[in-house]
């Protein structure tokens, strides 16, 4: 007996991937670049590299896409997006149309989000919160392997909140590209961290000279782990998950982990931490994996 096929597209920025699970096993992987500017050139590009990696299949698969903004519960078309070709455009229902089969769509850290709960670094546990640290912040509830999601289609949205405990050690008052003043993002992605690191290097050269022994860069990496564990503390402390999985380019500093963990206890409302930090299984996979796994209904 066939296991159900399931086809994941992760919409990018600049590359277009698409992934094909049975019962969790990569069988197919392709990418291309994502046409620049051009919402029709990319709703072909999705249904093209579908309809193709069903004839190499031989069989078909449901169909979940990843995009970089979130799919407005109001009017069903995209908001949020930093494609903005996209914004706007009823990309679910234009999919349908053309493959002529439901299509899922859910933001790209809930994808993530969804990837590492269902067999990634929290598979098993009753929730995950996900979280990418990357050149943005996002995150994603997973609770019993099923994605949550609220009437307004924003669930771990935690970058957008201000950076809780703020003290004068963590320099100036920046803006957000949201309109509001010092949203976690402006701290703990890559640019906003290098931004405000005041050092001249971008948050990878940041991490190697720290690990290189730079007192300046060691300095701003403590600074660092603080404020996101402050960040982690706010979200622990609201949902209380029992894992939080970290993906993105930040997420690959062992360091982080040793040096998060024991601060936590400073800020959660607990005499206790168990929550477990953990970095992403799947790594880069993980969001493509995830838009695959957004059909899990034999999960439930």
């Amino acid at each position: 007996m066939l296991l159900p096929l399931k086809l994941g597209i992760d919409l990018g920025g600049t590359k277009v991937e698409i992934i094909a699970l049975e019962n969790g096993i990569q069988r197919l992987r392709r990418r291309a670049p994502t046409p620049q500017g051009d919402y029709q050139k990319t709703v072909n590009l999705i249904a093209s590299l579908v309809e193709e990696c069903e004839r190499e299949l031989g069989r078909q698969g449901s169909v979940g896409v990843g995009i970089p903004g979130t799919r407005s519960p109001d009017h069903g078309r995209i908001k949020n997006a930093n494609s903005q070709c996209l914004i706007g455009q009823d990309l679910q229902a234009d999919l349908e149309h053309r493959l002529q089969r439901p299509v899922r769509l859910a933001n790209d850290a809930d994808c993530f989000a969804l990837s590492e709960a269902c067999d990634g670094a929290g598979a098993g546990a009753a929730s995950v919160f996900g979280v990418i640290l990357g050149t943005g912040v996002g995150g994603g509830l997973v609770v019993n392997q099923q994605l949550l999601s609220g009437p307004n289609a924003i669930t771990g949205e935690w970058g957008h909140n201000p950076m809780p405990w703020r003290r004068s050690e963590d320099g100036p008052s920046r803006r957000c590209y949201c309109g509001k003043d010092d949203c976690i993002e402006t701290f703990l992605s890559g640019p906003g961290w290098a931004a405000r690191s005041d050092l001249g290097l971008d948050a990878g050269a940041l991490v190697k000279a720290a690990n290189a022994g730079d007192q300046a860069a060691q300095k701003a990496f403590a600074g660092y782990c603080d404020q996101l564990a402050r960040g982690l503390a706010s979200v622990i402390n609201l949902i209380d998950p029992y894992v939080i999985v970290l993906g993105g380019g930040l997420s690959n500093s062992a360091a982080l982990y040793s040096q998060v963990m024991p601060l936590l206890p400073r800020y959660v409302f607990s005499d206790q931490v168990n929550t477990r930090l953990l970095q992403a299984h799947h790594g880069d996979s993980s969001g493509v994996r995830g838009a695959a796994w957004l059909w899990n209904d034999d999960l439930r």
